[in-house]
């Protein structure tokens, strides 16, 4: 494989100290300012995330994810208030206070700048990011890669030490614009963007990718590969047979719908049929 990154390291053994890693997502509730905000106290909101943490990390992920998606419909980069980055540092904040497992931030939509920044205020671990090279079509609409700009702003901020996930063919949208590229190249893309591990998505948020491309992705890059939606109990161990870690959101939650509060039996459930594909 030609080498096209000079990132040393894994990122999932770096960040986690293992080599297989279950990473449980926390989907913070409206914030104030967002369209579904409708007066819940800032200690409802902070404390609704708090109590997925505990139902995650007490029952056996490794890290999690913090993410704004109760903000849809989800604004564009430049359209994302400082409120955000506000909110989810204090979210951020707390967890850490009250859980010593990595974190990573996801601003939607596609917003590396506020993550790192968020990161930086926090000591988070990494960020993730949908759209880091190349550019879709995307829900909110036309979506660019941010990687120049992100990684200039991570040096101002002198915090190369966070790490960037980034999606490979990302969800929610239509790639038209680089229907040209395989999925292979757009993996490689990333890599020569110094991203630290790629994710394999489904379509949409709950849905899985297939594992032909799960494992074409893992074939075009010597980075770590996690799979980022529609990650079950039935379907665990065929991912980590190839990927090195999952975010795992909806399958944990009451009912199997993202908005609902996790439920700690499906972790403790999932975890158990992850146990086999796990290292000691």
């Amino acid at each position: 494989m030609q080498s096209i990154s000079d990132n040393a390291g894994n990122a999932i053994e770096q960040t986690f100290g293992r080599s297989k890693a279950l990473i449980g997502m926390i989907h913070c509730p409206p914030f104030p300012g967002a369209p579904r905000y409708r007066g819940e106290t800032l200690d409802e909101i902070y404390d609704a995330c708090l109590r997925d943490a505990d139902r995650l990390i007490s029952n056996g992920l490794h890290g999690l994810v913090v993410e704004n998606h109760g903000d849809v419909p989800f604004a564009k980069p430049d359209d994302i208030g400082p409120e955000t980055s506000a909110f989810m540092s204090v979210v951020v904040d707390r967890i850490k206070r009250e859980f010593d497992v990595p974190v990573g931030i996801n601003v939607l939509a596609n917003a590396p700048i506020p993550a790192f920044a968020i990161a930086r205020a926090t000591g988070a671990a990494f960020i993730r990011v949908n759209q880091w090279a190349n550019a879709y079509v995307a829900n909110e609409g036309f979506m660019e890669g941010r990687a120049a700009e992100a990684m200039r702003y991570r040096s101002a901020l002198r915090g190369e030490g966070i790490k960037v996930f980034a999606d490979s063919h990302v969800k929610h949208g239509s790639h038209s614009i680089t229907a040209d590229r395989s999925v292979a190249e757009l993996t490689r893309d990333l890599a020569f963007f110094d991203v630290d591990a790629v994710i394999a998505t489904g379509q949409r948020t709950g849905n899985s990718a297939t594992m032909e491309e799960i494992a074409e992705v893992a074939d075009a890059t010597n980075l770590p590969v996690l799979v980022g939606s529609g990650v079950t109990s039935e379907n665990i161990t065929d991912i980590l047979s190839i990927a090195s870690a999952v975010i795992v959101a909806s399958s944990l939650k009451e009912g199997g719908v993202w908005w609902n509060p996790v439920e700690a039996a499906r972790v403790q459930a999932f975890v158990a049929a992850a146990a086999p594909a796990l290292d000691g």
